[in-house]
């Protein structure tokens, strides 16, 4: 067996200390004997992880690159006139950013943040309108490919402004998914665009033509953002896109009585679509426990990191998992798992990534913490902790160490 390093001593989720070892960035094998994996006469490097908890990569499954004011100067957080409003907040987006710094700098910040707190996988929702154009998309697409060897992110085209209320829209959501986009997005088809089957029928359209995955975002309340859900599903089942489906916050389910939302999560567990929450502070949120019951696969993001939609974030997934167990009222070792789960492997579900997780022949992307066990690692997110990216140690301790292979 080849093997570039062995990382010793390192504690599994299991609780059993075993050497990990990593060939052209690869697990080539897991081991409780590390003697057992050095071949002969080759030079191996050694890691002691001194019992380090040792998890997958990150996955952070919802955020927007192009729209943070990570490396820019503070921005005081504008309140809507009444509650929560969509096209209020899209409004101060646009004032706010027209004095930013420059896209591609805070990007590249944003991306150092999350990195450096464990991230190693991303789904990146840009802005594709006609409203902004192609910037964000091209910007952001460059600040993917510098960062490629460091983190891997899937670029969702997001219509912030509509797709049949904001003309011209439909063809710049084609270009940029046939020039690099992974996904195709929408957004509020009843409250935006005031027209649901034809939000849908282009969203859908495109994902059948390009064969792309879908992620919509849906803030509409109560039976409304229900039925919606119930449309999203009935279109997936018959496009036959099961496990190619998601929608994002759906805070509908959060606001009917919980027989509804038992009702629909059945429907979207039988018709494969995910749902994703990053447990908003001020807003209610789908039912995680209920949604993992019936077999939806739901997953986390942070959303929107310090920019005019909220000022919160720090971009540690980890923190994001304990904010939705928090809020979830998760307490027992079974829930914290859950709520690890939605930063790690069920992001990685929903991002069909083929290579993830601990075991023989996946990637070697993973995070080293000073902590006991999964659930201390949600409870207490630990600040001591190291990033490896194809086994290279890409991040320490809150530091980016490496941006290039």
């Amino acid at each position: 067996m080849q093997v570039d390093t062995l990382f010793e001593r390192a504690k599994l989720p299991d609780g059993k200390l075993a050497t990990i070892a990593v060939a052209h960035g690869r697990i080539a094998a897991i081991e409780d004997d590390s003697a057992k994996l050095l071949p002969a006469a080759a030079h191996v490097d050694h890691v002691d992880l001194a019992g380090a908890l040792v998890i997958p990569g990150l996955v952070d499954g919802h955020i927007h690159l192009d729209t943070s004011f990570i490396g820019d100067n503070w921005k005081p957080h504008r309140a809507c006139s009444a509650g929560f409003n969509v096209l209020e907040r899209i409004q101060f987006q646009k004032e706010l950013l027209a004095t930013a710094r420059p896209m591609i700098d805070r990007a590249r910040a944003l991306i150092e943040l999350c990195i450096s707190r464990g991230t190693t996988h991303m789904r990146g929702h840009v802005n594709v309108d006609a409203a902004v154009g192609m910037k964000p998309f091209e910007t952001i697409l460059a600040v993917r490919e510098e960062y490629r060897d460091v983190v891997d992110i899937q670029l969702a085209a997001f219509p912030q402004n509509g797709v049949i209320a904001c003309p011209g829209t439909t063809e710049l959501l084609d270009t940029a998914v046939a020039n690099g986009c992974d996904v195709i997005g929408g957004i509020d088809p009843a409250t935006i665009d005031r027209d649901i089957e034809g939000h849908l029928d282009v969203v859908f359209g495109i994902a059948e033509r390009r064969g792309v995955d879908v992620d919509i975002h849906l803030h509409e309340p109560h039976m409304l953002g229900v039925f919606q859900l119930e449309q999203i599903a009935s279109r997936t089942r018959a496009l036959g896109m099961q496990g190619h489906v998601a929608v994002s916050h759906a805070y509908g389910l959060g606001e009917v009585s919980l027989d509804i939302a038992r009702r629909t999560a059945a429907t979207l567990a039988a018709s494969g679509v995910a749902i994703m929450t990053n447990a908003p502070g001020n807003h209610p949120f789908p039912p995680v426990a209920e949604l993992t019951k019936a077999g939806v696969v739901v997953f986390s993001g942070n959303d929107n990191i310090r920019d005019s939609w909220w000022p919160y974030g720090d971009g540690d997934m980890l923190g994001r998992a304990m904010i939705v167990g928090y809020r979830s009222g998760f307490y027992t070792d079974d829930e914290l798992a859950i709520a690890l789960d939605l930063a790690t492997g069920n992001g990685a579900k929903v991002l069909r990534l083929p290579d993830y997780g601990i075991a023989v022949g996946a990637a070697a992307d993973f995070v080293a913490l000073a902590v006991e066990h999964i659930q201390e690692a949600v409870v207490s997110p630990a600040a001591n902790r190291s990033v490896y990216k194809g086994g290279r140690l890409v991040a320490q301790n809150g530091t980016l160490v490496s941006r290039a292979s």
